[in-house]
C-alpha cells in the first residue's frame, strides 16, 4: 500500500534536490489543476533547481507559465499545447534546457533517468541541449 509523505501546499523550494512531473494524462491532469502544485512547479522552475516532465507532463509547465521561449520534448498529443504557451518544441528522447528537463515516453525512459541523475547532481544545465 502507497502513503502520501506530504502534501504539494507544504512542500517548498529547496526541499528536495529535484522534481519530476509524471506521465500519462490522468496525473498531469491532476496537478495541472491543483492551484498549489502548479504554484510550486512555477516557483521551482524560477529557483533554477531541476525540474524533468515526461509525456504528458508538460501539461503543468504550460500551466504554471514556464515554457515560453524554452526548448522542450513531450508526448506528441500535447505539443500544440506547448507551442501555444510559446515553447520549442523538439522530437528527441530527452531535451534539456537550463533547469527543465523533458522527454517523450515511456521508451525514452533509459536516457531520461540517466539525464535527471546527471543533472541533478551537477545542477548545472544552462543551456544545454541533448538527445
Amino acid at each position: 500500500m502507497s502513503t502520501v509523505d506530504g502534501l504539494d501546499a507544504d512542500a517548498s523550494v529547496g526541499d528536495y534536490g529535484a522534481q519530476l512531473l509524471p506521465g500519462g494524462t490522468v496525473n498531469p491532469y491532476q496537478l495541472r489543476v491543483d492551484k498549489d502544485a502548479v504554484y510550486f512547479v512555477r516557483d521551482v522552475v524560477r529557483s533554477g533547481e531541476p525540474l524533468a516532465a515526461i509525456c504528458h507532463g508538460p501539461w503543468t509547465l504550460i500551466e504554471a507559465g514556464v515554457v515560453g521561449g524554452r526548448t522542450l520534448t513531450s508526448f506528441p498529443s500535447i505539443r500544440t499545447d506547448l507551442r501555444n504557451a510559446g515553447a520549442d518544441v523538439v522530437d528527441q528522447d530527452v531535451v534539456v534546457d537550463g533547469n527543465l528537463i523533458t522527454s517523450r515516453s515511456p521508451d525514452d525512459l533509459p536516457g531520461f533517468c540517466d539525464t535527471i541523475m546527471a543533472n541533478s547532481a551537477s545542477n548545472s544545465t544552462q543551456g544545454e541541449v541533448t538527445s
